[in-house]
């Protein structure tokens, strides 16, 4: 017996007539190109959709656009390898029908029309939301932290530059000693190449000083916190994320489905204030009055929930215990029940705390409780102060209040947060293989997020319905 063999290289063939045949009847490309077909790109925002009349003739946005979304649905994002694609790749052969665009051209299109790629994406949630894959009864809202084009050696902080000019003049008087050391001993001619390296080190430190001195005076001048080199909108992220310079980017994620609604990337490092801003927009999209919103401890923010449950988005966060009094090992805050109808907190010895004096806090109305004489007579004294125990109050806490309560009543939300949003973060980050941005500024890498979101929908609701069903819906 033989092994099986191919045919000969030189053999003539009898191919199918038409390239449509090479292409199956559930491929992706056949719903990606109604999609695309069916979008106003001029309103969307791309650029040069209408042809000009002089010049030499330029590509379709609409043909880049299908080979941007066929890339990303298929781990394929460098414009160089997209150029490979098109020259080697049948599915795109038949979606661009046997355009070739140069990886030039490729490039130039996302980095012209970084904004209206977010058109596009929502888009298609519009989209998922006729086709009734969006539950609209549970928003879970978190960030992740994805690399910037910006190199850890190329950020600096305030303390580093601050630490860099202090050790830099204790090395320039370093040196500055040993030349005048050198200078005094007897035989110029012991020392004359040791002295002119020192010289040439004393240069290179004073001129790298001037740059980084400049660099603190724009902080100061801008009231900025840190500076990038490489890409100046990227910013050095907690240390817990395991990413060092890159950008937080938010995501408000489905229940039913686990498809995204909204998505935005900033370069705000913590995700504290985000939660309004996140879920507000996604509600709107999709056109519900109200709707549950779960997050982490990390949106907790007095003012932010009582403004997200204004907008409709009803929150679910859980409170960070956090203050002096947890650090000390006292009583928390929580353990201080509200009375309401008697404006006082009962403290867990059983003695009512009434207010002390009234204030504010970051444009708040705050308010001070406490009860010295049941401080001096408590007999659980040691286990919640030093001296006397004082509880605050701001204006807007009763949100807070009635958040307690609905986390009581549903107490497994927070797990099933995780379940919900994790997975297009694990998707994105594994499965396509995206946990760097390619391109710099915080326009560019939107936009460049914007394709990964919509790639990450696309791939979810084609699994979900299969793409003729998509097709017709797209086509519809």
């Amino acid at each position: 017996m033989t092994h099986i063999s191919g045919f000969a290289r030189d053999q003539l063939l009898l191919l199918p007539e038409a390239v449509d045949d090479y292409v199956d009847t559930d491929n992706p490309v056949r719903f990606i190109d109604p999609f695309i077909e069916g979008l106003d790109l001029a309103a969307a925002g791309f650029a040069r959709v209408e042809a000009k009349a002089t010049g030499r003739p330029g590509y379709a946005p609409g043909d880049l656009l299908k080979l941007y979304i066929y890339g990303y649905l298929n781990r394929v994002r460098s414009s160089r390898r997209l150029e490979r694609e098109c020259r080697c790749n049948v599915e795109v052969f038949w979606l661009l029908r046997g355009l070739k665009p140069d990886f030039k051209t490729i490039a130039d299109f996302r980095r012209d029309n970084a904004k209206a790629f977010r058109a596009v994406f929502r888009r298609f949630v519009l989209l998922c939301r006729e086709l009734d894959l969006y539950g609209c009864e549970l928003l879970a809202i978190d960030g992740t932290r994805i690399k910037a084009v910006n190199n850890k050696d190329r950020n600096f902080t305030r303390g580093s530059l601050v630490k860099f000019l202090r050790a830099a003049d204790e090395k320039l008087d370093d040196y500055l000693a040993r030349l005048d050391a050198a200078d005094a001993e007897d035989g110029a001619t012991r020392g004359g190449a040791r002295m002119s390296n020192l010289a040439e080190k004393i240069a290179a430190l004073r001129q790298k000083r001037g740059r980084y001195e400049a660099m603190l005076a724009h902080l100061e001048r801008t009231g900025e916190d840190q500076i990038s080199l490489t890409d100046p909108d990227s910013r050095a992220m907690a240390a817990h994320t395991k990413v060092d310079v890159g950008y937080n980017v938010q995501v408000a994620v489905d229940a039913k489905h686990k498809l995204i609604v909204e998505q935005a990337v900033t370069n705000q490092v913590v995700d504290m204030g985000l939660l309004t801003e996140t879920a507000e927009p996604a509600r709107e999209i999709l056109g519900v009055e109200t709707i549950d919103v779960v997050a982490d401890r990390g949106y907790f923010k007095t003012e932010d929930v009582e403004a997200c449950e204004t907008a409709g988005c009803i929150p679910h966060v859980l409170r960070p215990q956090r203050g002096s009094s947890v650090r000390e090992g006292f009583f928390r805050k929580d353990e201080f029940t509200y009375l309401p109808d008697r404006d006082a907190y009962l403290c867990p010895g059983g003695q009512e705390l009434t207010p002390l004096r009234r204030g504010r806090l970051r444009d708040l109305a705050k308010v001070d409780y406490g009860n010295r004489k049941a401080c001096r007579a408590c007999a659980i004294r040691a286990r919640c102060t030093n001296g006397f125990r004082i509880v605050s109050r701001l204006g807007d806490e009763g949100a807070l209040d009635r958040m307690a309560t609905r986390l009581k009543a549903r107490p497994e939300l927070q797990d099933l947060r995780r379940a919900i949003v994790e997975h297009p973060f694990g998707s994105i980050k594994q499965w396509m293989h995206q946990g760097a941005f390619l391109m710099r500024g915080l326009a560019n890498v939107r936009g460049e997020f914007s394709l990964t979101a919509l790639a990450y929908n696309m791939r979810r609701a084609l699994n979900i319905l299969g793409v003729k069903a998509m097709t017709a819906a797209a086509a519809a």
